[in-house]
């Protein structure tokens, strides 16, 4: 991220959220201009929160920790921030599957084919907040899904995917661990229209009917029967897991394989 950087250009804070690892130390080795804040508490909108009480500058750009960006990536987005039309802005994700198995790329290639896989706010990993659209929100809530939250704080002509900018995404590496990634991402969405209903009609549109038409060709049955089913398995375990309300955050770790 700051390969390339000029001096003064970026203020990099690392929040290490309840971080067993040698995450901290490292971060620090990196010396200016990252720099570390640690907290036991695994709690991602709180390790979010303490990075923005520590941030001095707009525009303010957040990414994962299994992200990768470039120098570029950042200067686009920031620049694109500038021109005040839109209040929040994304890269285009590029997903990495080398250490993928078959039926994790082929969800993915299916998930590509999507309206949903054009939207960068929710699925490239980063995205960047003018002061203006910061506003909108003080603080972020204690929510599975920060990313869509922000999305839906901004009808879609307020917020923007950027197609020449991009973040690399490091897919999980076994379909157990798809599955634990989708029901994840499919929580934190119900969870979200259940708190904020009025907000949640900004999320975008639906992947039907685009689904639907993917069923004309034989030759993406296969993998159609592998998204789908996926797809039904981790929509029942998040819809149990919120009525139960046990669900408790879970890294993907194999998708950190790759951003090492």
């Amino acid at each position: 991220m700051t390969h390339g950087a000029n001096p003064g250009e970026l203020d990099v804070i690392v929040v290490c959220n309840g971080c067993t690892d040698r995450t901290a130390t490292i971060a620090r080795s990196f010396g200016q201009p990252v720099r570390v804040i640690e907290t036991e508490l695994p709690s991602k909108p709180r390790a979010l929160n303490l990075g923005d009480q520590a941030a001095k500058t707009f525009p303010r750009l957040y990414t994962d920790a299994d992200v990768t960006i470039t120098i570029d990536t950042i200067r686009r987005l920031a620049k694109r921030l500038e021109r005040g039309d839109v209040l929040a802005v994304a890269p285009s994700p590029q997903i990495d599957l080398a250490a993928s198995s078959w039926p994790v790329r082929a969800c993915f290639d299916i998930t590509s084919r999507l309206p949903s896989a054009q939207e960068g706010i929710g699925g490239s990993g980063v995205y960047a907040l003018s002061e203006a659209g910061h506003r909108r929100f003080h603080e972020f809530p204690m929510v599975t899904s920060d990313d869509v939250y922000v999305r839906i704080q901004f009808r879609p002509d307020e917020r923007e995917t950027l197609t020449f900018a991009s973040s690399i995404v490091f897919a999980p590496a076994t379909i157990k661990d798809l599955i634990v990634y989708k029901t994840r991402a499919h929580y934190g969405s119900f969870e979200l229209a259940m708190l904020f209903p009025q907000l949640w009609e900004n999320s975008g549109g639906s992947n039907t009917v685009a689904l639907g038409r993917l069923f004309k060709y034989p030759w993406l049955w296969h993998k159609l029967c592998v998204y789908s089913s996926i797809a039904i398995l981790a929509r029942c375990r998040a819809m149990l897991q919120l009525r139960r309300r046990s669900f408790a955050w879970r890294r993907d770790e194999t998708s950190r394989l790759g951003a090492k």
